[in-house]
C-alpha cells in the first residue's frame, strides 16, 4: 500500500485489513514521503499486529512505492490497496480462495464507491464464477482494458506472484496517467487463467484532488492524451494488432472527452462559464481529437441514441452552446 499524507483515512483502512477473515497475509506499508501522520498512524498499528510492514522512502510517486512493495512481497498472491479506501473482511478470502481453487493467475471482482454524492458500483459484463482461459483474455479482457477505463485499477484485484516475478512486471514509473491501467495491461498479457468475482468487497472514496473536485488545479485532458500518445506495444508487449490499438484508444479518447464536457458544464464545478468554453473548445480542437471522432461514430453508431448522436454530432461541429444545452438537458433527465 502506497502512503502519502492520508492519517485521516488510514485507521479505517488498517483495520478493514487486520480484520480480514484470510488470517495469512502480510500487510507492506510503503510510507512515500508523508509530512503529516502517517507515519505514527501505521506504527501504533504495527505494535499491535506483527503482520505490518512499514517501509519509508522520499517521495517518489505511487508507482515507486508500489513497485518497492512488490520487491518485499513473500505471498503467493499479491493485493493492492489505496490509503484513503477500505475493504470488507471477507474480500481477500473470497479472492483467495477463487484463485487457489482452479489455480489462476487473477481474480478480479467487483468496485463500490461514492461518485457525485451517489453510491455506484462498478460491475464487468464477463462470465462469473468460472475460470477463464487465455483464448477469452486476448479476446474480451486485454481489448476491454485498452478501450475502456473502469478496468483499470489493480485494488479489486488478486495477482499470483510468481507471474509478476517471471516476467518481472512493475509499474511505470514516470508516465503522467494510467499507470495502474498499463500494469493490469502487462499482467494480463501474460496471464493464462483468469476469475471473475461478481462481488464488490472493495470501497473506494471520492477525495479531494479527484477529477471532479480539482478541475482548476489539474489539466485532465492533456493528461487524457498523454495517455492516448503511450505506445501500449511497447510498453506492455500486448498480443493485439496496432490497427486494432489504435482504434481502441480512439474510442477511449472520445469517452474521455465526452466525461470532461460534462464535468465542465456541471454548474457546482466552481468553474467560470468563459473557462469551461475555452477549455471545450481546446479539447475540440485537438487534432487527435478530431481524427478520432469520425471513428467513434463510425463504430458506435449503430448503438447510439438520439442524445448520444446529438453530443457527438455538436462536437463534431465544435458547438459549445449545442453542448451546453445538451448538458442541461442531460441533468434535467437524470434528475
Amino acid at each position: 500500500m502506497p502512503v502519502y499524507n492520508a492519517e485521516q483515512y488510514l485507521p479505517a483502512c488498517i483495520e478493514s485489513l487486520i480484520n480480514q477473515s484470510l488470517n495469512e497475509c502480510e500487510f507492506i506499508f510503503v510510507n512515500d514521503g508523508s509530512i503529516d501522520d502517517s507515519e505514527k498512524v501505521i506504527n501504533e498499528y504495527r505494535q499491535k499486529d506483527s503482520r505490518i510492514l512499514l517501509i519509508n522512502q522520499e517521495n517518489q510517486g505511487v508507482s515507486a512505492a508500489r513497485n518497492h512493495g512488490l520487491e518485499l512481497a513473500g505471498g503467493e498472491y499479491v493485493g493492492f490497496v489505496d490509503a484513503d479506501d477500505y475493504v470488507e473482511e471477507s474480500m481477500y478470502e473470497i479472492l483467495h480462495n477463487a484463485a487457489q481453487k482452479d489455480n489462476c493467475d487473477i481474480v478480479l471482482s467487483n468496485l463500490k464507491g461514492r461518485v457525485d454524492g451517489r453510491s455506484h458500483v462498478t460491475k464487468y459484463k464477463f462470465p462469473a464464477g468460472i475460470t477463464l482461459d487465455r483464448s477469452f483474455i486476448k479476446r474480451e479482457v486485454l481489448p476491454y482494458l485498452i478501450k475502456e477505463d473502469n478496468l483499470n485499477s489493480v485494488c479489486n484485484k488478486l495477482f499470483k506472484r510468481d507471474l509478476i516475478q517471471e516476467f518481472e512486471i512493475r509499474f511505470p514509473v514516470g508516465v503522467p496517467l494510467g499507470e495502474d491501467g498499463i500494469f493490469n495491461l502487462m499482467f494480463f498479457n501474460k496471464a493464462g487463467k483468469m476469475k471473475y468475482i461478481d462481488s464488490a468487497g472493495y470501497f473506494y472514496r471520492e477525495v479531494t484532488g479527484s477529477a471532479t473536485r480539482d478541475l482548476n488545479g489539474k489539466d485532465y485532458f492533456y493528461r487524457a492524451l498523454e495517455v492516448y500518445r503511450m505506445d501500449l506495444k511497447e510498453l506492455s508487449d500486448i498480443e493485439i494488432q496496432p490497427e486494432l490499438i489504435q482504434q481502441f484508444k480512439q474510442r477511449k479518447l472520445i469517452k474521455n472527452v465526452l466525461s470532461f464536457i460534462h464535468l465542465y458544464l456541471e454548474p457546482s464545478n466552481k468553474i467560470s462559464l468563459f473557462k469551461s468554453y475555452r477549455y471545450i473548445k481546446n479539447m475540440l480542437s485537438s487534432r487527435e481529437v478530431q481524427k478520432a471522432l469520425p471513428m467513434y461514430c463510425e463504430v458506435s453508431h449503430s448503438s447510439l441514441g438520439r442524445y448520444e448522436r446529438f453530443v457527438l454530432n455538436m462536437m463534431i461541429k465544435k458547438s459549445f452552446i449545442g453542448l451546453y444545452w445538451a448538458a442541461a438537458y442531460s441533468r434535467f433527465r437524470n434528475k
